[in-house]
């Protein structure tokens, strides 16, 4: 075979070679095949799940009249584990994308702590009636724009300017946290006992913490903020490959981050304002989502998180519940199993 004729053959194997890789989300049918089997698995779980907190172990009999009040009183709960898994498991995923870092979460930038220091606060200079009377849709959006503002400061200040750093905000939030940590533990030190076991009940997160009166505004406002992350998935996709990838093919990086972070903060401000803090919770189900879920596309990890969120919520309350009868405990443990998840990553990737 003489030069030419080896260099057509080189050519047309290449393009051979070309025509047989793909862009699509998965590496192969089987990887695609199996990630529908696991998601629809986790759906119907959750779902069963969902059947049991709400019929299973029913003092009331089905016949009787107090049967429905019940069980909607049982959804209310049910609607709470619902918008937390979407607000945790979305905010964590694309805080992870735009970061560049499957270690840290939104909680670094100071929700759970300016949380605590607004309901400590509220105790230690009104007292505790001022804390017990500190709900309604005012005390709740006063709240949730309280954490936003503090959001767009930091991303304003930090971001927006010629010299913006990423990791300088993120280091800036973990020194604001731990500030606002320092101020409430000081001030829940001199608080009376009483005064301290009524503040100590709010700051654990628990879906016994959410009103139903704030699910008229916080139900819209997560599906629209919800519906712009997954339409801004192929986004997500390119600036989660790096600055240099992300200009490459066009996509300005700055404007993306401060746009993805803008629709994270609201995401955890009504999560932490409606159930309470849960540092570790969107942690724990981001990295099992990227476990479970064998691509990088956005549109495929969104759902997954979605379906191991609410299933590990709605299990989480169903076996306390029902099972072991220590419903109180169920955000401890979780958040337990997260710091240990966190903890392994950690010591298994040396580095954050």
């Amino acid at each position: 075979m003489n030069t030419l004729e080896y260099r057509s053959k080189e050519i047309f194997d290449s393009g051979l070679h070309t025509k047989s890789r793909s862009a699509r989300a998965f590496s192969s049918k089987a990887d695609e095949k199996r990630y529908w089997i696991l998601l629809v698995t986790l759906i119907v779980l959750g779902l069963l799940s969902t059947y049991g907190l709400l019929v299973y172990n029913n003092p009331v009999p089905i016949d009787s009249p107090s049967f429905i009040p019940v069980v909607m009183r049982r959804i209310e709960a049910v609607v709470a584990m619902t918008i937390a898994a979407i607000c945790q498991s979305l905010s964590t995923v694309a805080f992870h994308s735009v970061t560049n870092n499957k270690i840290i979460t939104p909680s670094l930038l100071g929700f759970d702590s300016l949380y605590s220091t607004i309901h400590t606060s509220t105790v230690f200079f009104f007292g505790a009636g001022a804390l017990l009377n500190f709900s309604g849709i005012g005390s709740f959006l006063f709240q949730v724009v309280v954490m936003v503002a503090m959001s767009l400061i930091l991303y304003g200040w930090l971001l927006a300017g010629k010299y913006g750093n990423l990791q300088l905000m993120l280091l800036v939030g973990i020194i604001i946290g731990t500030g606002l940590n320092s101020v409430s533990a000081f001030m829940r030190r001199i608080l009376d006992p009483s005064e301290f076991d009524i503040l100590q009940a709010r700051l654990f997160g628990s879906v016994t913490n959410a009103d139903a009166a704030y699910f008229p505004i916080v139900i819209p406002m997560v599906i629209i903020v919800a519906l712009l992350l997954f339409a801004y998935s192929k986004k997500l996709n390119v600036v989660s490959l790096g600055k240099d990838v992300a200009i490459s093919f066009g996509v300005k990086p700055r404007s993306s981050i401060i746009y993805t972070l803008i629709l994270v903060s609201v995401l955890m401000s009504i999560s932490t304002a409606l159930v309470g803090p849960l540092t570790f919770f969107g942690f724990l189900v981001a990295t099992l989502s990227y476990q479970a879920a064998p691509t990088y596309d956005h549109r495929y990890i969104f759902p997954m998180a979605l379906a191991i969120g609410f299933l590990i919520l709605t299990s989480a309350y169903f076996f306390m519940y029902h099972v072991f009868n220590t419903p109180s405990v169920v955000m401890v443990i979780i958040e337990l199993f997260g710091g240990l998840i966190f903890l392994i990553v950690i010591l298994r990737k040396r580095s954050l």
